[in-house]
């Protein structure tokens, strides 16, 4: 009754078009965690559109989408994205914002912008978008709720508690202007005013469609090795990128999800700082960014160029096990048709001794990849849509992925638009 779509690897795998396909048979999708530092690229029949608040399931009209409490919204961009919807000629989707769900507050995305002015050299890579901040404050519990905001009593108190705090930081370590709070109310003022058509108890929603027997799908931002954690810390993000936190930050019994579909590219990709064991450099991997995606491998938010690298079976089988992975969705094969040759990392070598058994952190540093090398298939597979018409090499090099995961791979997709995918099993 419940489908969690999460990511394999470091993000970027193209959950967005998976959740996108898979809600056309969906009645609930749901975003469980992350902000809008990160987007899901969707190319359907309105065109090309890159979300980063919205969940992906807002193309259809008879799918209700929820961003649920586990998220950090920030409501700017969440309006601004409803415009592009708009702007771009989709019919207004239904939307609920559980009124659980906690507000990103200017003071985060400035607090996030000073910290990694401060480390510089030893910055984490942050979007600035104000995420570890905003989950600082959650769970320190001086975080705002969306049902604040209808409190004004109740409302004033916080933001002068918050500010208080924020302006020990704001003065002595980062030497910036001291934060307003009544200011700061007034912005949330029109937060309330923007938010007031979409508000509603998310939670108590999701369960009567549970107990109606409405399928439900689970959207999550970001993949395994941005976990906090089970990822590379320190180099994550600050939610938990993981099908079992659907159960909190989406609100959906545990007992309730059946399956959890994985992404990962046929590929390596990712964007920021942290061990990458498979990373390409130079022209080789310039050639690979330039194909990669659908219009490059550069970030939905941000556009930074991604790194990118060999296909990773090492991190690739942890990430699939600590999702709870039911199936795997093998995303982007068509961009590497131009290749003679096909590198799989299968093993790290750390310290002289080689494994397949995905690393702590500290040791991950030191891991060098160790790689099989596979025939490419050199023809153009974009667009295919029976499996049994692709090349050998490339069913080849699918089931020699499948067999180091040890999760079936059922969907691969051939490029990046919503139909252009295979079926396998």
């Amino acid at each position: 009754m419940v489908k969690a779509i999460v990511g394999a690897n470091w993000g970027d795998e193209g959950k967005g078009k998976i959740t996108d396909l898979l809600a056309e048979a969906s009645d609930v999708v749901i975003r469980f965690q992350g902000g809008a530092n990160a987007g899901h690229t969707i190319i359907c029949d309105y065109g090309k559109f890159a979300l980063h608040q919205l969940p992906s399931g807002v193309f259809y009209p008879h799918t209700t989408n929820i961003i649920g409490n586990g998220v950090a919204l920030d409501v700017p961009k969440f309006i601004a994205e409803l415009k592009s919807l708009a702007d771009g000629g989709v019919p207004a989707p239904k939307v609920i914002v559980d009124q659980r769900t906690q507000v990103l507050m200017p003071y985060h995305v400035l607090l996030d912008t000073y910290e990694e002015e401060r480390l510089a050299g030893a910055a984490f890579g942050s979007t600035k978008s104000g995420i570890a901040p905003f989950y600082s404050d959650k769970y320190a519990k001086i975080g705002i709720q969306v049902a604040d905001l209808w409190d004004e009593t109740r409302l004033m108190g916080q933001l002068r508690h918050a500010c208080t705090l924020k302006n020990v930081l704001m003065e002595h370590l980062y030497h910036k202007p001291l934060l307003d709070p009544e200011a700061l109310f007034d912005t949330l003022m029109g937060y309330r005013d923007a938010l007031t058509p979409y508000v509603g108890d998310a939670v108590t929603f999701v369960h009567e469609a549970l107990s109606a027997g409405k399928q439900v799908l689970l959207e999550g931002q970001l993949g395994s090795m941005k976990d906090p954690d089970l990822g590379i810390c320190p180099f994550t993000t600050s939610s938990h990128t993981l099908a079992g936190f659907g159960t909190v930050g989406g609100a959906v019994p545990p007992t309730a999800i059946t399956d959890v579909v994985c992404v990962s590219k046929a590929y390596s990709s990712a964007v920021g700082a942290g061990a990458f064991v498979s990373e390409l450099f130079g022209e080789e991997a310039e050639q690979l960014r330039r194909r990669g995606g659908d219009a490059g491998e550069y970030g939905a938010t941000t556009g930074r160029p991604r790194r990118v690298g060999w296909f990773d079976a090492v991190a690739t089988r942890y990430g699939c096990m600590v999702q709870g992975a039911t199936e795997v969705v093998l995303t982007a094969i068509d961009c590497l048709g131009y290749l003679d040759e096909i590198k799989v990392c299968t093993g790290y070598e750390i310290d002289g001794k080689t494994t397949d058994v995905f690393p702590v952190p500290a040791l991950l540093e030191r891991a060098k990849p160790v790689y099989t090398t596979l025939p490419g298939w050199k023809c153009d597979i974009r667009g295919q849509t029976d499996y049994a018409k692709l090349p050998q090499a490339a069913r080849d090099y699918v089931d020699f992925i499948e067999a180091r995961l040890g999760c079936p791979i059922k969907l691969v997709s051939t490029g990046p638009k919503r139909h252009e995918i295979t079926r396998r099993k």
